[in-house]
């Protein structure tokens, strides 16, 4: 088993006992040490974003897991941080979690949307585009990315 599914499989229990989840494992060199960022989200049926709080309490959690299975050997760096607003929206989860917010869609034939994203139903988004609904298929979109507001509507 990789070194980062190994991680992945002790910081899932730990990061869930917060009530998040495991996003994403990255292990890298960082000098003589070894430099672990384990990326943690909301489950995918939550709206909103994870508060400093709880990253701390996943964080901890995380590193007496890893330090108990002696995973990695040796000294290490442990980087507990959710994935940003700047993470590409690229699976189904990814847009999940991005429901209530103001999405740029790069399509797979080259045009462009830009859209609230009110649900996800099936393999499809359903979009806000200027006050009409229009449904638009996963399979359709190459990218999304979420467009920071800096003025929201709840």
């Amino acid at each position: 088993m990789k070194l980062d599914e190994r991680i992945a499989d002790l910081a899932r229990p730990a990061a869930e006992a917060a009530g998040l989840i495991v996003d994403s494992v990255t292990v890298s060199a960082a000098g003589k040490n070894t430099k672990v960022l384990v990326t943690v989200d909301l489950p995918e049926d939550a709206v909103g974003s994870v508060d400093l709080d709880t990253v701390a309490t996943a964080s901890r959690a995380i590193g007496d897991a890893l330090d108990a299975a002696n995973v990695p050997a040796g000294a290490y760096l442990l980087e507990v941080s959710t994935p940003g607003t700047d993470r590409p929206l690229t699976l189904r989860r990814h847009f999940m979690r991005a429901r209530t917010r103001l999405v740029d869609l790069e399509m797979v034939e080259g045009s462009a949307q830009t859209g609230r994203i009110v649900d996800v139903t099936g393999d499809a988004l359903v979009l806000d585009i200027d006050g009409e609904t229009k449904t638009v298929a996963l399979d359709d979109v190459k990218l999304g990315r979420v467009q920071v507001e800096m003025k929201r509507l709840d």
